[in-house]
């Protein structure tokens, strides 16, 4: 004999939706994370970091450079307002801190760092220290 179910597709409707509403009421919609994006190059004399940092002013972002170290950090503001006539009808704000640390293979000559920002792209270019060291040959 064959089973015969049910077929009521709005049963689960209102657990599916409300699933989780409890527990974040307020997040950033999907997508909408904080992130900064790296690329590195390099060449013989030197590092080419670019980091996407969309939407910050220049004074927002920090750029740090000890020996072989890098770290960026950038504060967030986003404020969108959308006005019908005289009165707001929505509006929507988030303020948030990005950051990013990594280390290079080799220092860097933090005297000679050069940091450019512009159309939401953070150039740096980090050239090597002159490495110290000799080869000393084995007697």
């Amino acid at each position: 004999m064959a089973n015969i179910t049910r077929y009521a597709p709005f049963d689960n409707l209102f657990d599916e939706l409300g699933k989780g509403f409890w527990l974040k009421p307020v997040s950033l919609p999907a997508g909408a994370e904080l992130k900064m994006k790296l690329e590195v190059k390099e060449d013989e004399k030197a590092y080419t970091v670019q980091a996407e940092v969309p939407g910050v002013k220049k004074e927002d972002i920090q750029v740090e450079v000890h020996g072989d170290q890098v770290s960026i950090r950038a504060e967030v503001r986003q404020e969108k307002e959308e006005k019908e006539g005289g009165k707001v009808i929505h509006s929507e704000r988030s303020y948030g801190m990005v950051s990013r640390s990594f280390s290079l293979p080799t220092e860097v000559d933090d005297k000679a760092t050069v940091a450019k920002y512009k159309d939401g792209m953070l150039e740096l270019t980090l050239p090597k220290r002159a490495s110290g060291g000799k080869r000393i040959s084995v007697q």
